[in-house]
């Protein structure tokens, strides 16, 4: 019986590790239609409250651009995932698909923005809990 307890502590105690700590809460947009699953090279969230965030790291407006161009130096076709909470004005998305074109036109590069969006069974099942 000890055995067994003591398999069931380590086994929760690894896949507890595995939940990223720092992970940014939100509610993205639902959609119906298959996800494409590209290989993004750096992850841009904006929350409820407006705050972006580059990598986990909040940053404002005017530092996102800079930050992203640095991120993205050393690829020529790079993918940014974008995070943006349902209640997010699409205005503040334009800004960061704006600063990746602004990043391409100066380097001459071809990055692209994914927005992340969320099936409609696991939304139901987040805003049911």
């Amino acid at each position: 019986m000890s055995d067994l307890v003591f398999l069931l502590l380590i086994f929760f105690m690894l896949t507890s590790t595995l939940i990223s700590p720092n992970a940014i809460k939100m509610l993205l947009p639902q959609s119906t239609s298959g996800q494409t699953m590209a290989k993004q090279n750096v992850t841009v969230s904006i929350d409820e409250n407006l705050t972006y965030y580059v990598e986990n790291l909040p940053k404002q407006l005017d530092e996102v651009e800079p930050y992203l161009e640095a991120l993205l130096s050393d690829t020529q076709e790079g993918t940014v995932k974008l995070h943006a909470d349902k209640s997010v004005p699409v205005q503040y998305i334009v800004n960061i698909i704006d600063a990746v074109n602004h990043v391409n036109q100066r380097n001459n590069t071809k990055h692209k923005v994914i927005l992340a969006t969320d099936a409609p069974s696991s939304a139901a099942s987040k805003t049911t809990k």
